[in-house]
């Protein structure tokens, strides 16, 4: 297990790969040799990320599907064994954001938000098992979030997806324990991707407070996603079990471990001094 993971001549599946970092580790892989099959529901932005990859001299196909289609989750696997002959690597990377008090927010935006953030994950992990476990050595890399370690007020639902997601991969790591299967848990800090803008608010909020909180949340994002793609890079070639992206993950880290029930009494402050 402790075997480095070598990409060139492999094939990459990354789910929302066509932004941010989904966007940037697919064209990491893309200059490591790695074949790639890319998914998102933006097609034009999935083309892109696929066009910048083919010209690194991979083979790429282009997935245009949208995560909460369940049907469409499940015959992935089959159209990436279509197109590239197997799969070694899967990046559960696609995620979507819901901020707002848990009272006001709509019980359809939180089964919304955990249909793509922990549902598809572990729809698409189970359906790609056969491929993964076919060959001798694979690797799943599931993205969790600094809020998947700290719970922030605010972020009920889209902590409690990440923490699902945690808690997911932490088991199925112990489970494939000893094999040649290796799972990855990746807790990403502020990276400036396009969540908060694509973030779901309380429907009942007026305009101004959805730009007050918007803004505040990108605030926080600050990490370009070429630098957190090249961090999972390194994870994924080291068969990291888990990667803390940032400062500020790494400083939530420890603040929760030193205070993990009353941290948010400290972290609260900084978050506001900024």
């Amino acid at each position: 297990m402790a075997r480095r993971f070598v990409l060139r001549g492999r094939t990459a599946l990354v789910t929302g790969a066509a932004s941010g970092i989904g966007a940037a580790l697919s064209l990491a892989l893309a200059r490591r040799g790695c074949a790639l099959a890319l998914a998102d529901r933006d097609a034009q932005g999935l083309a892109a990320t696929a066009g910048a990859a083919r010209a690194a001299g991979v083979a790429v196909s282009e997935h245009v599907l949208d995560l909460t289609d369940r049907e469409a989750v499940l015959a992935l696997p089959a159209a990436v064994q279509a197109h590239h002959g197997g799969l070694h690597l899967l990046v559960n990377n696609a995620g979507v954001a819901l901020g707002g008090r848990f009272e006001e927010t709509d019980l359809a935006d939180i089964d919304w938000l955990m249909e793509i953030n922990l549902h598809a994950v572990m729809r698409l992990t189970h359906a790609c098992l056969p491929l993964l476990r076919a060959g001798p050595q694979a690797q799943i890399v599931n993205l969790s979030s600094v809020f998947g370690i700290i719970a922030p007020a605010g972020q009920a639902a889209y902590a409690a997806s990440k923490f699902a997601v945690r808690g997911f991969t932490e088991a199925l790591r112990h489970e494939y324990e000893g094999t040649g299967l290796g799972v990855t848990l990746v807790h990403p800090g502020g990276v400036a991707t396009a969540i908060a803008r694509n973030a779901r608010a309380p429907r009942g909020l007026d305009a101004a407070q959805a730009a007050q909180g918007l803004a505040a949340f990108e605030r926080l994002l600050t990490m370009r996603p070429e630098i957190a793609a090249e961090a999972i890079l390194r994870g994924i070639e080291t068969r990291a079990p888990r990667v803390v992206i940032g400062a500020d993950a790494r400083r939530a880290l420890l603040i929760q471990r030193l205070m993990p029930v009353r941290y948010w009494s400290l972290i609260r402050r900084s978050v506001r001094d900024r």
